[in-house]
């Protein structure tokens, strides 16, 4: 089978995908600027390995075309998770303290990393904040990024309102055992923003990102 090892077209078909969800040959081939020939091959090649599956498109009496999004062991290529053993040490817990008292840990967690990310972001501007917490989330292994909100086409002030996106997540274990871990992350961003922080989209949901708004309060 074949393999991604280096950065490469495929690679790049996979942070699109992440990203974006889904696409269309003609899609990836306009956006990565490679021929349409040429990512066929690419996606026969991803798709062989599992990376990606496909499901056709039908448009009319004409030839169906695809569209193709990432598999599990695609998305398994981002690093988006603990060790198994946090995890375990996470249910063995819970077991022993009860689910009011792990509760509490872990909300006590996330207000412990919110007063660190506090103390990381200064006391700049929202926008140079928003953009030192993107740079810490890629450090913890999150492929994050975030954007002015784009209000009937026109861009707001800058340091006004931000859309904070994150196409994987480095917890998504914990969040499927502990899904209250979700909503402390909401906090945290909040605590340690001293902004308004709403989500917009999440992975848990099915979607592809998990996305904030994030606001002056």
């Amino acid at each position: 089978m074949t393999t991604v090892q280096q950065p490469s077209t495929k690679q790049d078909i996979l942070h699109h995908l992440l990203k974006q969800g889904q696409s269309t040959v003609q899609e990836l081939a306009e956006q990565l600027h490679v021929s349409p020939q040429g990512i066929r091959r690419h996606l026969k090649d991803l798709e062989a390995d599992g990376l990606i599956v496909h499901q056709v498109i039908q448009t009319g009496m004409g030839r169906p075309n695809y569209s193709y999004t990432l598999s599990q062991a695609g998305r398994d290529r981002f690093p988006d998770r603990y060790d198994d053993f946090a995890v375990s040490l996470l249910d063995t817990l819970a077991a022993t303290v009860g689910a009011d008292q792990m509760g509490s840990i872990l909300r006590k967690q996330w207000e412990r990393k919110a007063l660190e990310y506090r103390d990381r972001l200064g006391n700049g501007s929202l926008k140079e904040r928003v953009d030192q917490l993107v740079a810490l989330r890629l450090a913890e292994g999150y492929m994050a990024e975030c954007h002015p909100v784009d209000v009937n086409g026109a861009t707001v002030e800058q340091g006004d309102r931000f859309i904070l996106t994150e196409y994987n997540c480095a917890i998504s274990h914990i969040a499927e055992s502990f899904p209250s871990v979700c909503g402390h992350e909401l906090e945290m961003f909040a605590a340690a923003l001293d902004c308004k922080v709403e989500r917009t989209h999440w992975l848990v949901n099915g979607e592809h990102r998990c996305g904030y708004l994030i606001q002056p309060k």
